[in-house]
């Protein structure tokens, strides 16, 4: 790939840049990855990975040791309840088309991001940490960027990405102040011990409130709660385990062990929930965005993760082609923001009907769980596929 002689520069260590990372590097790419963290390390959460991320993870190489960390559910079956743990409906989520592979996994974040740094180790990326980026410049007719970082280092690349998520300080070197959206949502996440008989997905819809349960090892699960937090209120971390027993103290049913199970602030995370919309192009010259830094989503359809890793996978197919640089980052951004935006408004839907505070409005929308939860799951992941099969 001379077109990249000078290397590339990946701005952040999520999803998204380590995949690229791990992509380039196979393809013989000088890559160097920059995290701002001091160290590698991750919060404690699950995540939800769908087949279409699955798939993704199979074609950067990492899917054994994934499903051997993490838990898949081989049916694919999610179980609806009410906040009481009355049954609503149940649905089973799809395969990748032409695979074997799991419908759905779930893993400890922390772990997934082990697995992935492994695989760049053994590629030789350069990885280094606690150095954020303090400008970049790319020269008009000059085929490199210079990169310049806090600890005084420079660095010249033939194409800078920036995969630094939600408060990209790329995206704001590159196009000032495109500040991410509240939506209103706060998510509250939690690990426990995994009962022998908790093997599926489970989803309990309350009024205002979702809570979900998913395994995500062989001895431990994952519990995925949302509620309406307008403004942006503060909860304070010593007590945030107290707080989110309070927030969720209706739900009985499947949640109660583990909502009485929360003793220590360690065991809960809070965070709010942003997304991020930015208008085309997602980049400038030979320097790009990616992942959640061009276009994060509410969590509500589990997407994010495979949206960033489909986002690598992508690019790093353009970039093998050996076209110009500038103008393959602009043709890849408006492949790319279609099916992204398709998966913003469609998360954005289930948010708002999962948030809905009226009782009559939310047993309206269980009814229409029961008749037609299964219909809009397939239509979802057929439409998936049809924007990968428009854009092949």
């Amino acid at each position: 790939m001379k077109h990249l002689q000078h290397g590339v520069v990946i701005v952040g260590g999520g999803i998204a840049g380590c995949t690229l990372a791990i992509l380039l590097a196979e393809r013989g790419v000088a890559v160097t990855l920059v995290e701002r963290q001091q160290q590698w390390q991750f919060h404690g959460s699950g995540i939800f990975v769908y087949s279409n991320g699955l798939a993704a993870l199979q074609t950067i190489g990492v899917l054994p040791a994934i499903l051997a960390s993490g838990f898949a559910i081989a049916r694919g079956r999610n179980t609806y309840f009410d906040h009481m743990g009355a049954p609503i409906t149940e649905t089973f989520y799809p395969s990748a088309p032409g695979t074997e592979l799991p419908p759905i996994l779930g893993i400890r974040r922390a772990e997934l991001h082990r697995i992935l740094l492994e695989r760049m180790q053994a590629l030789d990326v350069q990885v280094r940490l606690g150095s954020p980026v303090l400008t970049i410049d790319e020269q008009p007719g000059h085929d490199a960027v210079h990169v310049q970082l806090a600890d005084g280092t420079s660095l010249q690349a033939s194409l800078v990405v920036g995969a630094d998520g939600v408060r990209s300080q790329l995206r704001s070197l590159l196009f000032g102040a495109v500040e991410p959206v509240d939506t209103g949502f706060g998510v509250w996440r939690s690990i426990h011990r995994r009962p022998a008989d908790m093997v599926d997905k489970i989803m309990m819809m309350g009024v205002g409130k979702r809570l979900g349960i998913m395994p995500i090892s062989d001895d431990q699960l994952y519990v995925y709660a949302t509620t309406n937090e307008p403004g942006h209120p503060f909860y304070a971390p010593a007590t945030l385990h107290q707080t989110m027993r309070e927030k969720f103290a209706e739900f009985s049913g499947p949640a109660q062990a583990l909502l009485d199970d929360l003793r220590d602030p360690s065991q809960a995370f809070y965070t709010v929930v942003e997304e991020v919309r930015l208008p085309l192009p997602w980049s400038r010259g030979r320097v790009t965005l990616i992942g959640d830094a061009a276009h994060a989503s509410t969590p509500f359809m589990g997407q994010g993760g495979a949206m960033a890793m489909e986002d690598s996978i992508v690019l790093a197919g353009m970039l093998a082609r050996g076209d110009d640089v500038a103008q393959t980052l602009v043709t890849f951004s408006e492949r790319r923001q279609p099916k992204c935006a398709f998966v913003q408004e469609a998360s954005r839907r289930v948010g708002e009907a999962g948030g809905a505070e009226n009782a009559s409005t939310c047993a309206a929308r269980n009814d229409r769980m029961r008749a037609h939860a299964q219909a809009d799951v397939d239509t979802f992941y057929r439409k998936l596929v049809a924007f990968d099969a428009a854009t092949a």
